[in-house]
């Protein structure tokens, strides 16, 4: 089973509740962190470091004494990564996307070489395990390392996706495949404005979900209203309890440091299944 944890905006606690609802399942599970531009679920886990590993992808590389100047890449790449000067080809590295557009050089001049794009980081013990990417600064390929991440899924258990936030295509990478999604919101206009963002796309892509609301009590009751009259399930409602956000931000499960709210999450579990 793959659920992935949402948002139409930083900030609502989407991480939060990821690694709540990770470290209250009891049976084999994994959480993947696809949120690569900044991933901080380990913050909140309490499990080893096994390893590392490099992720690459192809960039071209231009032979100057075979090229013609025909112009046919630099007209060919739709990100400007290849452009055709008075006397030579430039490679901006930073804005190449890795899409093998340079096959339509007739004079074969262009060749690839290796361009680390992240890492992936592997955490883990005998019944938890977290996988976690990071982008290199200044490099635009997210949803290529998003998909690096997700090919470790494991379709034998539980697998907790925590996704990066809002609906551009880090977002969209992240979703596909996922049996379910969970948006996490705030009872703000701010909330409300990007929850319809987010339900626009995963009705677009035909995604079931449903949403929980972080830090009840604030704001008004607009959020929970579209809700009803979408017929879209709230699953949950987080109550604005400053002894969570202490929690929060020292690092630690709410969970472990506040107890009563254990039966919220495992009856979050229950209730995703119960949709699933």
């Amino acid at each position: 089973m793959i659920i992935t944890i949402a948002s139409g905006k930083g900030g609502t606690g989407k991480t939060t509740v990821a690694s709540n609802l990770f470290a209250t399942i009891s049976d084999r599970s994994m959480l993947l962190d696809c949120d690569v531009e900044e991933p901080n679920s380990k913050l909140f886990l309490d499990i080893p470091l096994l390893n590392k590993t490099v992720v690459s992808t192809e960039i071209p590389k231009v032979d100057q004494t075979k090229c013609t100047l025909c112009r046919k890449c630099s007209d060919f790449c739709r990100y400007n990564a290849i452009i055709t000067l008075a006397d030579s080809v430039k490679v901006y590295s930073e804005l190449c996307h890795s899409c093998g557009g340079w096959i339509v050089c007739p004079e074969n001049a262009i060749s690839t070489t290796e361009k680390k794009i992240g890492e992936i980081s592997f955490f883990g013990d005998e019944k938890k395990r977290l996988i976690q990417g990071k982008i290199e600064i200044g490099v635009v390929l997210t949803p290529a390392l998003i998909s690096k991440v997700k090919d470790y899924i494991d379709d034998e258990i539980i697998n907790i996706i925590d996704a990066p936030p809002g609906t551009s295509c880090p977002v969209v990478e992240t979703v596909t495949g996922s049996d379910f999604v969970v948006l996490v919101t705030e009872p703000t206009p701010f909330g409300l404005h990007d929850l319809k963002l987010s339900i626009d796309l995963l009705r677009e892509m035909e995604i079931s979900f449903a949403v929980v609301i972080n830090r009840a009590g604030i704001g008004n009751d607009d959020v929970k209203n579209h809700c009803v009259g979408e017929n879209i399930p709230v699953l949950a409602e987080i109550p604005n309890d400053l002894r969570i956000a202490k929690v929060y931000s020292s690092g630690k499960l709410i969970l472990n440091e506040l107890p009563e709210y254990k039966d919220l999450f495992s009856n979050l579990f229950e209730r995703i299944v119960g949709l699933v």
